[in-house]
């Protein structure tokens, strides 16, 4: 059985109508300025790069007052280096010592200074002494004279001598005390009285460092 809804005819549908001229004119009318919708997304505008950032201005800064820093001392200069001190005489060997004392040591060179005023001999016997160790010479002798005293022919052959201050020789009693001064003690390791066949008295055996 057919339901009532199947029954009820169904209504007609009207005709389209169309527009008149008047109408077409109209709408062309109101139209005319509108613009289509865009159906993209809104972009979203970029974030500005630092050059294109309007530059804030900055905050003004409270100058304090600039101190000005207290004049230093100068600085005392460093004391100049000392140079160092050669080292002391240390003597010769027992065996070394007693070949001397004996004349047995062959002398490798000699100095002379009969007729030398004191600072001529000084320069003489240092110029002689590091001359003869530049050459790597050891045992050399030294004359300087016996003077006039009683006991200059009479001084033991060992490493100790008489120093007699009456009428001595000047010469002879100055080379020991140059040969203690640093100058020379750079380049002397000990001296002592020569064997009678090399001047006893009047003579040294000196006895240089070894060449460097």
């Amino acid at each position: 059985m057919a339901s009532e809804k199947e029954k009820m005819p169904r209504p007609k549908s009207r005709p389209r109508r169309r527009l008149t001229d008047e109408e077409h004119r109209l709408w062309r009318t109101v139209t005319k300025d509108a613009k289509p919708i865009s159906r993209r997304p809104a972009e979203v505008p970029e974030a500005p790069r630092d050059e294109e950032r309007p530059s804030l201005p900055l905050k003004p800064q409270s100058l304090a007052p600039m101190r000005t820093p207290a004049p230093q001392p100068p600085a005392s200069p460093a004391p100049p280096r000392r140079p160092s001190e050669p080292p002391p005489l240390t003597g010769l060997d027992r065996r070394t010592s007693q070949r001397l004392a004996r004349g047995q040591m062959e002398i490798e060179a000699t100095l002379d200074l009969h007729g030398h005023s004191q600072e001529a001999a000084h320069q003489a016997l240092l110029g002689f002494v590091s001359r003869s160790r530049s050459r790597g010479l050891r045992c050399v002798l030294v004359i300087t004279g016996k003077g006039a005293s009683p006991y200059a022919r009479h001084t033991l052959h060992g490493s100790t001598f008489y120093e007699v201050p009456e009428r001595q020789g000047v010469l002879r009693s100055a080379v020991p005390r140059w040969l203690n001064e640093a100058e020379l003690r750079a380049h002397v390791s000990g001296f002592q009285p020569a064997h009678p066949k090399h001047g006893g008295g009047g003579a040294f055996y000196i006895w240089l460092r070894k060449k460097r």
